[in-house]
């Protein structure tokens, strides 16, 4: 359906291009309008309360895992980037010196460059991550082979194994749960 919404949109523009420039009497597109059901949004699930927020990380914190689960989670909720972009980081990607993460413009939504300041928090977790999966390669490799990133339900399945329903937390959840929290603090 987006697609479709999408598709619509542009062949307007095209179409009141050519009534603008004397090449068509009128619009075909505007027949259109409303025909295309918008879609239901759902928004994924996330722990929206500071004080439920504390104990999701204090709970990621503890949580024993024997690959690079805890880790991916761990940085997860400061950089607050989507989980796909999160599992194909790549080490040439990251700028530990000057605290900062180039995600290729091919590797996003927008298709342009999408640069991450890196916290201290987050720093922490990277070196330790360097010593571990570094200097080159996949941040997060798969379990199986370096040369593929962690599976996509890794962080989920984390998630589930902490406690955390469907219904209450989301790998993608952390995007949502940093906007709120950060929206509502007023700075």
């Amino acid at each position: 359906m987006e697609s479709a919404r999408r598709t619509l949109q542009l062949a307007g523009m095209v179409f009141r291009y050519a009534v603008a420039t004397a090449r068509l009497a009128s619009d075909p597109t505007c027949d259109l309008r409303g025909a295309l059901a918008t879609p239901k949004v759902t928004h994924y699930a996330a722990v929206l309360e500071p004080v439920k927020v504390g104990e999701l990380l204090r709970a990621i914190d503890g949580y024993e895992s024997l690959g690079l689960t805890r880790r991916a989670l761990q940085l997860a909720p400061p950089v607050f980037v989507p989980p796909g972009e999160l599992r194909h980081a790549r080490w040439e990607e990251i700028d530990l010196d000057g605290a900062l993460w180039t995600i290729p413009a091919e590797k996003t939504k927008m298709q342009k460059d999408h640069r991450v300041p890196l916290s201290r928090q987050a720093l922490a977790i990277l070196r330790e991550l360097h010593a571990l999966t570094g200097p080159a390669g996949y941040v997060f490799p798969s379990v199986r082979t370096r040369t593929r990133p962690m599976s996509e339900n890794t962080l989920n399945a984390g998630l589930r194994r902490l406690g955390y329903t469907t219904d209450e937390m989301t790998a993608h959840g952390f995007r949502a749960m940093a906007a709120t929290l950060l929206n509502e603090s007023g700075k």
